[in-house]
């Protein structure tokens, strides 16, 4: 099988997380998808996404992101496919559940965890985006989005050293890389999501979705529909920017005056 345009979507394992938003979007807008997570149920949710479209094509890959063979079986289920012209780096989240990102003072912060929350947010994209950006620059054609935080790179929260430090590195990584590569038709752009409302979203982290100007969480989709534009031809001439997607909550001075929103 070999299509002309393949995208990958890295951290699309959730049935309601911003990765298989992403994955959804890009294969009804034509694209054959490659989506990955680091455990089966990516199968599931790649039968989903096919099924979501007429004519849909997505693969699903298990595999570790954090590890160079892992970033290579889905390079490679990519390559099979077609050309791979879009890269959208999803992967990495909190893991309270592991204990990896546990929201402690920092001196409480070992250094195991600290290097498990970076490879697991920051590695994962620096490793995909090494993978694709060569066959990128030979077709001189490319577009690589990097799903950041709010988190790190626009506000911070108190005892969230490592995410923090790793999204806002995601920023960083961006603009340089987008620079690296600009002439050769390759654009690197940065999501920065606030309150986003998926499964893993708390009930506190629902009421500060509320708290926002918009006065609701933002939803997957809508982190996927800028994705599909910044993977699209026409943004050709957008690249190296951050755009914050957060109901305009980084943006407010004075919070108490959207109380009756939630309240």
């Amino acid at each position: 099988m070999n299509i002309s345009r393949v995208a990958i979507v890295t951290g699309a394992g959730s049935p309601t997380g911003i990765g298989f938003a992403c994955a959804q979007r890009l294969v009804a807008d034509g694209f054959a998808v490659v989506m990955a997570s680091t455990t089966p149920r990516i199968h599931d949710r790649a039968d989903e996404v096919a099924q979501s479209t007429v004519g849909g094509i997505a693969v699903g890959v298990a595999a570790d992101l954090t590890a160079l063979d892992g970033v290579a079986t889905v390079r490679s289920a990519a390559e099979r496919m077609g050309t791979v012209v879009a890269l959208v780096n999803n992967a990495g989240m909190m893991s309270l559940a592991a204990g990896s990102d546990a929201n402690v003072p920092i001196e409480q912060l070992s250094l195991a965890q600290w290097n498990d929350g970076l490879a697991r947010n920051l590695t994962t994209a620096f490793l995909m985006s090494q993978a694709v950006v060569p066959s990128m620059r030979a077709n001189h054609f490319g577009r690589i989005v990097n799903i950041a935080s709010t988190t790190g790179a626009v506000v911070a929260m108190p005892e969230q050293t490592v995410y923090s430090a790793a999204k806002a590195g995601m920023v960083g990584m961006t603009r340089s890389l987008a620079l690296e590569v600009a002439r050769a038709g390759v654009t690197v752009n940065a999501i920065a999501p606030g309150w986003i409302d998926t499964a893993s979203m708390t009930e506190s982290e629902r009421r500060a979705g509320c708290a926002t100007p918009v006065g609701r969480p933002g939803m997957p989709s809508e982190i996927a529909a800028c994705v599909a534009y910044l993977v699209s031809e026409a943004a050709g001439y957008t690249t190296g920017q951050l755009f914050t997607i957060d109901g305009a909550n980084a943006i407010v001075e004075d919070a108490a005056i959207f109380k009756p929103l939630f309240a």
